[in-house]
């Protein structure tokens, strides 16, 4: 029996409320007005024409719910595994949405789509500081400065002064860049400097950044090329650069006299994931190539082939195939969507966690321990470099910090520095106060993560729908389901006793097509009804069409109607909303009169009957079992 999780929404259950008024007791358990509306406005939104009559309705359904829950629980049945497992499993696909701050990723999709409308000419200065803050890097900076505030070309300083080896040929451009392009943290620089202006220092763990803004222009978007690369081997020499070059030079002229760019990417260039699709390449933004390279394709008219290109890995031959427009629509929902979710592939996705380690403070439940940084530093740099250490009283079992009644020691942090210890994705070492700091947050972070259901209501409500759904599942597939499908003999003795119910109505024989929109059912609808003996052969061309055939009663078909139709026609194409398929149906052969139906063609519907008998046999055991006792005053009030 397929789980239908709109049901399981009737046996949800929250925390109730001190000031409630208890609708119905059951074996010494309350149940809060407040409870059961919460899940009837769920299950049965307005308009209602009848209140009342829908509420005493749904109230008997809700205490049968709650019974069977309760009985599951008495039966130790969510202490089985595969019930366990399966909380487990809806509890890793849920928790993502809650861990992280709606408002701070909606701010910085926000953020990253005002930006992705411009992109802006930016050059660099880079100077670079070995470890601690060197007094040569400070001195190298102070020169730079004054030589811009004397009013010196930004490039030009560039070029002499900045650690960045390319700004030797390029004099720090960096040609256009655009949001994602660089770490946010200078992403953030450079979208805040004016157009011409020049940033103030920032210091990175690398070194010292200065920017300028050069300009800015529409945002160009995407380009779409072909490429074909005659890579330079490893350790070539000039010889070799020259060859390189020589079969560049004649795969260009191949290429220009009439040769298919594909074929030849296919059979010839070094870069094999492109070769592997004739020299197609993903989709390439603003910012993501060398600077030089990228200026090149982007001057290229569509269709056109580059002579050979040179850069640090070969020669490159391209051929522009087209643009993708950046999406100007703030509406746009998939833009939006593809935006959250770089985002939160980003370094700028931290700050939407900030809050965790906000809820973490407000418990009280983080307590650090008094210890000397110093003796720590030194001990960890014995311990990561295996080196011995003296005079040091921490030892890997002394604790830095206690997390509700949890003790983090020096041997867990240093786990957490052995694996953490360089900024994600680079060889930059982070220093050890920005260690100890991720240290703490990811300790933070895990367990508001395990315990998630002490810090969000909503969570903990949707945990416990969860949970007490799969209980009832669990045991109505033992006491009515598994029953009622094992148990022939009593299945067969309903039908026998019931045979007139189960006849067939008049009807017929047809074949069912179900299409994926109204375009392609009319047009096949009409094929059929031009030429119904090729029914087959008009479905099996149409790779959105499936056919279903069998006996139906006229109010099973689609678009009959209360018309007795005559075999070879079709009926009207009709929309299913709930099942998103256009249907239409070729009528076969019709029955007129009602007729006696096999068991095994009413087994389904004889199945149904016998499930309803066993399940109010088996409420009745219930109701005698836990009593239910109904305050009149409040139904009445909540009725109304």
């Amino acid at each position: 029996m397929k789980k239908n999780w709109l049901a399981a929404a009737i046996i949800s259950c929250i925390t109730i409320p001190a000031a409630s008024q208890t609708l119905f007791t059951y074996d010494g358990h309350n149940v809060d007005a407040s409870e059961f509306l919460r899940t009837f406005n769920k299950s049965v939104p307005p308009p209602v024409s009848n209140r009342a009559a829908a509420i005493r309705d749904y109230l008997d359904l809700y205490i049968n719910s709650r019974l069977k829950i309760l009985e599951a629980y008495n039966r130790g049945y969510d202490t089985l595994d595969q019930v366990k497992q399966e909380l487990e499993n809806l509890r890793s696909q849920v928790i993502e949405n809650y861990l992280s701050d709606p408002q701070v990723i909606d701010r910085l999709a926000g953020e990253a789509f005002r930006r992705s409308l411009k992109d802006i000419h930016a050059a660099h200065i880079f100077i670079a500081v070995n470890g601690a803050d060197t007094a040569a890097g400070r001195r190298k900076l102070d020169e730079v400065m004054t030589r811009l505030k004397k009013g010196e070309d930004f490039q030009a300083v560039a070029q002499q002064l900045s650690d960045d080896p390319s700004a030797r040929d390029n004099k720090g451009d960096l040609y256009y860049i655009t949001v994602f392009t660089l770490p946010y943290e200078l992403e953030n620089i450079i979208y805040a400097t004016a157009p011409g202006a020049w940033s103030q220092p920032y210091r990175s763990k690398a070194g010292y950044h200065l920017f300028k803004n050069l300009g800015e222009r529409k945002a160009a978007g995407k380009i779409r090329i072909q490429q074909l690369l005659v890579a330079f081997p490893p350790g070539v020499d000039e010889a070799g650069r020259k060859q390189a070059a020589r079969l560049a030079d004649s795969l260009y002229r191949r290429i220009a006299a009439g040769d298919d760019f594909g074929k030849l990417a296919a059979a010839f260039s070094n870069d094999y994931i492109s070769a592997a699709s004739n020299g197609n390449v993903s989709d390439i933004a603003t910012g993501q190539l060398d600077p030089a390279f990228e200026k090149a394709i982007w001057t290229l008219p569509v269709n056109k082939v580059s002579p050979p290109i040179r850069s640090a890995y070969g020669y490159h031959i391209v051929k522009r195939v087209g643009s993708t427009p950046v999406v100007t629509d703030p509406a746009n929902p998939d833009n939006l969507e593809a935006l959250k979710q770089k985002v939160m592939a980003d370094d700028r996705w931290k700050s939407a966690k900030d809050f965790i380690y906000a809820r973490i403070g407000e418990h009280r439940i983080y307590q650090p321990v008094p210890y000397s940084e110093a003796a720590l530093w030194a001990l960890t740099d014995s311990l990561l470099n295996q080196q011995p250490v003296s005079g040091t009283t921490l030892t890997a079992p002394s604790v830095l910090f206690r997390l509700a009644g949890n003790a983090f020691s020096v041997a867990d942090w240093i786990a957490y520095a052995q694996t953490n210890r360089y900024k994600p994705g680079t060889q930059i070492l982070l220093s050890y106060p920005e260690l100890m700091d991720g240290f703490v947050k990811n300790a933070m972070y895990q367990y508001y993560r395990d315990h998630l259901a002490d810090f969000n209501e909503e969570f903990r409500n949707q945990m416990n729908e969860f949970r007490e759904g799969n209980l009832f599942f669990e045991i109505m597939q033992r006491e009515v389901w598994d029953k009622v499908q094992s148990d022939s003999a009593g299945l067969l003795a309903l039908y026998e006793k019931n045979r007139s119910k189960y006849d067939w109505k008049p009807g017929a024989d047809a074949i069912m097509f179900y299409c994926a929109d109204e375009a392609t059912a009319h047009a096949v609808a009409a094929q059929v009804r031009k030429n119904p003996s090729a029914w087959q052969t008009i479905v099996s061309a149409n790779e959105n069409v499936s056919v279903d055939s069998g006996r139906y009663e006229w109010a099973a078909i689609p678009g009959a109607g209360k018309f007795t139709l005559k075999p070879r026609e079709v009926t009207i194409p009709v929309v299913d909303q709930s099942a998103q398929t256009v249907s239409f149906a070729l009528i076969l052969r019709v029955y007129d009169q009602p007729s006696p139906r096999p068991f095994e063609d009413a087994k389904g519907q004889v199945m149904n009957d016998y499930q309803q008998l066993v399940e109010e046999a088996w409420v009745k055991e219930l109701r005698k079992k836990y009593p239910v006792t109904i305050d009149p005053v409040v139904l009445a009030q909540i009725e109304k």
